[in-house]
């Protein structure tokens, strides 16, 4: 069954051709319209292009079609993809310029030096409120997939103050779940597991490999297996010395950005200091430095292909699965191709037990056309669960209460709980200097009370 679907932010290239290559591989999608959207027609143009020349070298048909006009690409939309940076990666790090030298690190904080921070989410949530109107207006029984960051507030967020949309985030951290399964010497292709959490903060709790329960193999990988490793220089991925230690404090293992440099280091007592990081084997900079600098060269190489008519689009990106959940989902919900797929909803049914129920959750999700339907997992351990509520849940809701309210007051509440944050007048301090940076008029305007 062919399905018409709108990206929103279609400018991340290697963003859409994955989702281009999925489609193509998946015979019951084929003949399905796609409409990028965004508001950068250089790069607009340029998506375009290559997904065209993408799909014709593969002989698969589809419709492709392109604006910077989002309500002309919500016209007949089924699926929406939300995968649209609103303030840019420029703000954020000027953000971090002024954050550092107050005294902040990477390591825990959450809302500051993290590609989450405060001054990012402000401009994600107005642009989540605004498509999300918009699609009730156009296309009110299409669904909408969020996986443009924040997916923990944003989903909490949106399904509370538009209940009656169709929303669902997706997220690929629980992929390192198969390279774990690796480094421990399971078959990736054999393995289930669960990861019970809120989005950017999930713990694998169980493992099962040829139907047999895998976690003594992992307990006996890290008795074993980790510090001979550790010392040869290789297992520092999922089985890095930090993750193992929180696993051997919190008694289940952290997976994905938990405790992973993407998702803000966390927690903070691995990062006290430049020599506390190096006990510890991290580098959050080098991290994120590599991060900016490959999204560039990426940006660069794309461009040159882009322009390059005898480049085969192809060979940079092979018609192979991208292994990300999205069309998948769309297969799913629009040709009732059921599947079980890892998905971020409000924890309405009690699918995570201990998270409060209005609140976004990570879970598998009995998907097809019948909808989204959460599965409820087991129960975190109580540390790991400890952890979630306080470093994840509180902040979040605070949060978003300040920016419903838009008040400067909860702003500081918020940075209060970070834990670099050591006085008012240093939290003070940060939020003054970020709304005086000169691209935040807005942000100045909205927190006023």
């Amino acid at each position: 069954m062919a399905a018409n679907i709108c990206i929103i932010g279609a400018g991340s290239a290697v963003f859409s051709l994955n989702m281009v290559r999925d489609l193509c591989l998946t015979p019951k999608l084929r003949g399905s319209r796609v409409t990028f959207m965004d508001i950068d027609q250089g790069r607009l143009d340029g998506i375009h292009a290559l997904a065209s020349r993408y799909a014709q070298e593969v002989g698969i048909a589809l419709e492709l079609a392109k604006t910077t006009d989002r309500r002309v690409a919500l016209q007949d939309a089924d699926i929406v993809v939300n995968a649209a940076l609103a303030a840019g990666h420029h703000r954020l790090r000027a953000g971090w310029d002024v954050a550092r030298p107050l005294g902040y690190r990477w390591g825990g904080s959450l809302h500051v030096l993290h590609d989450e921070a405060y001054w990012v989410n402000f401009y994600q949530y107005r642009l989540f409120e605004q498509v999300l109107e918009d699609m009730l207006a156009i296309c009110p029984d299409a669904w909408y997939i969020q996986v443009a960051n924040p997916v923990k507030a944003g989903i909490t967020y949106l399904a509370r103050k538009y209940p009656r949309a169709r929303v669902v985030g997706l997220c690929h951290g629980a992929n390192e779940v198969f390279h774990l399964a690796e480094t421990i010497g399971l078959d990736p292709a054999r393995i289930s597991f669960e990861v019970p959490g809120v989005n950017h903060f999930i713990w694998l709790t169980k493992l099962f490999h040829n139907g047999q329960d895998a976690m003594p193999l992992l307990d006996r990988w890290v008795a074993e297996e980790a510090e001979r490793a550790w010392a040869a220089g290789t297992g520092y991925g999922p089985l890095n010395p930090k993750k193992v230690d929180i696993y051997r404090r919190y008694g289940a293992f952290p997976v994905g950005d938990l405790a992973g440099d993407g998702g803000g280091s966390w927690g903070w007592e691995y990062h006290l200091d430049d020599a506390t990081e190096r006990h510890w084997k991290q580098d959050p900079w080098r991290f994120w430095n590599g991060f900016f600098t490959s999204g560039e060269r990426e940006v660069t190489e794309i461009a040159r292909i882009a322009v390059d008519p005898q480049a085969r689009v192809t060979e940079h990106f092979p018609p192979e699965p991208s292994h990300e959940s999205i069309i998948p989902m769309v297969e799913a919900l629009m040709c009732d191709t059921e599947r079980v797929i890892i998905s971020n909803i409000p924890n309405s049914g009690d699918f995570v037990p201990g998270i409060p129920r209005g609140f976004q959750v990570e879970v598998p999700a009995l998907v097809s056309r019948r909808g989204v339907q959460g599965i409820r997992t087991g129960p975190l351990p109580p540390a790991a669960l400890a952890a979630t509520l306080r470093d994840c849940v509180v902040p979040t809701e605070l949060e978003l209460a300040a920016y419903e309210r838009g008040s400067r007051a909860l702003l500081r509440e918020l940075v209060m709980l970070d834990p670099w944050t050591r006085s008012t007048a240093q939290a003070d301090e940060l939020i003054d200097a970020i709304a005086a940076l000169p691209w935040h008029a807005e942000l100045r305007a909205h927190y006023r009370c």
